[in-house]
């Protein structure tokens, strides 16, 4: 098929570090060939047409009365088939729960494993599509798609915050913003998703009035407070109480592994002295997930309801992402061309179970 063919031609691009292709063919295969190129290629491609007269090709696939053109619906359906039928990599999907989470709300944080990226900072289950990077929408749609059967939110579409480093948040049913960095909502029927590649992926329930949340804390949200007005949000727009929201943080960048300059660290310094255990260093080592959780308190949520590594009653939750290879993406580690990992979480049905077992948060067994 022609998208086995694209697909194999990308594979042979990337094993060689190579972008740049030039193409043969005829005006009626290129506008073709342009809607599979939209689909397995990114814009760190660039394809050069050089556009002939079908009497000069010998290639049957691009002239005779053989070739037939796909319609545009054909094409994507064709895509998504062979995306479909592709071994996973990495091992099977494994997702993280909370503990603390009830039962009423579905939900979960990714691993880099199950899905069918290859790439080798971006394998396998890479969730979020770039055009700085090389995995294409179709890939990145195909691993989604995956997640979704095995977590048992399909066909509910996976809707993620679109990031802006600051503390937006979108209230679904009000105009949506070009840009925010948590959502919150009571509508059943949608997965809301927080990504991360070491960012703070964030989700919040209150199981009382069957309200959620989810956001993306890098440095700069958690210093602006996404955190705290994710729940500011929910209090304000649907009645929660502070005391009811519940929170889970998932996997992200430990202070072991994330450094930051001193100007920016003494913004970490002026929420909790804590939250940069080496100030005196040139380039300081900062808490980020211990300063969401000094700020989450502060407004109001009790601290019995953040399920993160600072609390020591329940199984550690929020593993290192740069310290853990095998199971995580990580930008501080793997570079600008980085893998990207979500937490995800929706309000369930009346009656509705889940029918993918799921690894308890800290431990990595599979599922």
């Amino acid at each position: 098929s022609t998208a086995e063919r694209l697909y194999r031609l990308k594979r042979s691009l990337d094993d060689l570090d190579l972008s740049a292709v030039r193409v043969l063919t005829t005006a009626r295969r290129r506008e073709v060939l342009a809607r599979y190129q939209e689909m397995l290629f990114t814009a760190v491609y660039t394809f050069d047409y050089d556009v002939t007269q079908a009497d000069k090709l010998t290639c049957s696939d691009c002239c005779g009365s053989a070739h037939t053109d796909s319609p545009e619906g054909e094409a994507e359906e064709e895509v998504s088939a062979f995306l479909q039928q592709l071994p996973a990599l990495k091992g099977d999907i494994r997702t993280l729960r909370s503990t603390l989470i009830p039962d009423c709300f579905g939900h979960g944080f990714s691993t880099r494993s199950g899905g069918v990226s290859y790439i080798p900072t971006l394998s396998s289950l890479n969730l979020f599509s770039s055009s700085r990077r090389r995995d294409p929408r179709a890939v990145v749609e195909e691993n989604r798609r995956r997640l979704a059967v095995h977590a048992g939110f399909h066909p509910m579409p996976l809707r993620l915050v679109k990031v802006n480093h600051a503390s937006d948040v979108w209230v679904l049913g009000k105009p949506e913003p070009e840009s925010y960095d948590s959502m919150v909502t009571d509508q059943t029927g949608v997965v809301l998703a927080g990504q991360g590649a070491d960012c703070l992926p964030i989700l919040f329930a209150d199981p009382v009035k069957k309200v959620i949340g989810a956001a993306h804390a890098g440095w700069r949200g958690t210093v602006m407070g996404v955190a705290t007005a994710t729940v500011d949000a929910m209090v304000t727009n649907f009645g929660c109480r502070y005391g009811d929201i519940v929170v889970a943080v998932g996997p992200s960048v430990g202070v072991c592994c994330f450094t930051l300059d001193r100007e920016q660290a003494a913004d970490f310094i002026s929420i909790h002295p804590d939250c940069v255990p080496d100030p005196e260093s040139a380039r300081p080592h900062v808490d980020i997930l211990l300063a969401n959780r000094v700020l989450l308190q502060r407004r109001g949520v009790l601290p019995e309801h953040i399920h993160d590594n600072m609390d020591a009653t329940r199984p550690p939750v929020t593993p290192c992402t740069s310290c853990n290879p095998d199971d995580f993406f990580s930008h501080v580690r793997d570079g600008l061309n980085f893998g990207t990992q979500v937490g995800f979480l929706w309000i369930k049905e009346s009656g509705e179970q889940v029918s993918a077992p799921e690894s308890q948060m800290g431990q990595q067994g599979g599922p």
